[in-house]
């Protein structure tokens, strides 16, 4: 697994061991075999809430993201780099700048980033972009996306979007603006809110609420660290023609907390 560590400040923490980590199979417990730092390279979306209802939160957005990109291009331990594209979700998902390692066209892409108007297509957006990681083959696919719960007008069932999050093994997080929605008889509202909170949960991803946007700035950094301080964890698994359907990890310290995304095969395919 590439498991994420954190304490109770949401902070990464580091030199963690074997006897650190937890494993179940469908609540079975697993030897850990090896515990190593996660070092190569991330496929990263950004996926920007740029619709009518992130208006008052649109500068915030352009100040956090440089931080957020600071973090998370720079060289990994063994010398390569994660790849970022940047997606707007407002009338329908556009790619701002595709999956790159040049930094200029990442910050010519959040000069991009302006209210559109009418409502956010999440849904679509998620479906899209793991189609994308497939298409890629994607290693280590992750989605970031900074939303609000403005109109969803994608009209996606959400086992529609959790379905393609699990089979291509993406890590999804989900950053919140501003108040919960107040829309709770809306099918649409209803899945984006169910795909909201079930796919980091699911993908061993972060799903965090800021009531301002001014907060953005350092949510942003806290999770780029995080992503940046992961484990391969390694653990023993029996011979078997069925898979397990739930893999959960927890740190044995009760301060910490762990989150994880499963890895099916020794060339990181999920």
């Amino acid at each position: 697994m590439v498991v994420s560590v954190v304490d109770r400040a949401g902070e990464p923490v580091s030199d963690l061991g074997v006897a650190d980590f937890v494993i179940r199979e469908d609540n079975v417990a697993r030897e850990v075999l090896s515990v190593a730092p996660a070092d190569e390279p991330m496929q990263i979306a950004i996926l920007v809430d740029n619709s009518a209802a992130a208006q008052n939160q649109i500068q915030d957005i352009r100040r956090a993201l440089p931080g957020f990109l600071d973090v998370i291009t720079r060289p990994t331990a063994s010398g390569r780099r994660n790849e970022v594209a940047i997606v707007g979700l407002a009338e329908r998902p556009t790619i701002l700048t595709d999956y790159t390692f040049d930094r200029g066209r990442l910050d010519k892409a959040i000069g991009l980033i302006w209210e559109r108007g009418g409502g956010s297509y999440l849904l679509d957006a998620t479906i899209e972009v793991t189609q994308g990681f497939k298409k890629r083959g994607a290693t280590r696919p992750v989605i970031v996306a900074i939303a609000t719960d403005g109109p969803e007008l994608s009209s996606r069932h959400f086992d529609q979007v959790l379905a393609p999050i699990a089979a291509t093994g993406t890590t999804f997080h989900v950053i919140s603006l501003g108040l919960p929605s107040p829309d709770i008889r809306s099918d649409d509202a209803m899945n984006r809110d169910m795909v909201v909170a079930e796919g980091p949960r699911l993908s061993g991803g972060i799903h965090e609420r800021l009531l301002a946007g001014s907060a953005l700035t350092a949510k942003l950094k806290q999770l780029a660290d995080v992503m940046t301080h992961q484990y391969h964890v390694t653990y023993g698994h029996p011979d078997s023609l069925i898979p397990p359907e739930r893999i959960a990890v927890s740190a044995r310290r009760a301060e910490l907390t762990a989150h994880g995304t499963a890895v099916r095969d020794p060339q990181a395919r999920r």
